[in-house]
């Protein structure tokens, strides 16, 4: 009976949070597209493949995916990473579309 009501507690409370991402990544993915990145970055092998971005989420933080789209100059330095020409800066965007993004490249760990 325990293990019953654990099941069901925690897909009452589970569900939403997973529907909550799947949703923010969604956002990712139209700000993905809105801002335009495939010039310059590629996913399942569609955009730019000189910029893939398949597995980011497994190889970077949230807080450096963040900080990657808002301070890439800063992140390249950190990095020591030599693509050229340098990100351009996102961090005019709204924070909430910021956050979306991260949800968005933190999915394609897969």
């Amino acid at each position: 009976m325990i293990r019953v009501t654990c099941v069901v507690v925690g897909i009452v409370f589970l569900l939403p949070l997973a529907a909550g991402a799947q949703g923010a990544a969604a956002q990712g993915q139209k700000v993905y597209e809105t801002q335009k990145c495939s010039l310059c970055h590629s996913v399942a092998g569609k955009g730019n493949a000189k910029g893939p971005l398949d597995g980011v989420g497994k190889k970077h933080s949230a807080a450096d995916l963040k900080l990657w789209i808002t301070q890439p100059a800063e992140m390249a330095k950190k990095q020591a990473a030599t693509r050229k020409p340098l990100m351009k800066s996102f961090a005019a965007l709204p924070p909430a579309d910021v956050d979306a993004l991260v949800v968005f490249l933190q999915s394609l760990s897969k």
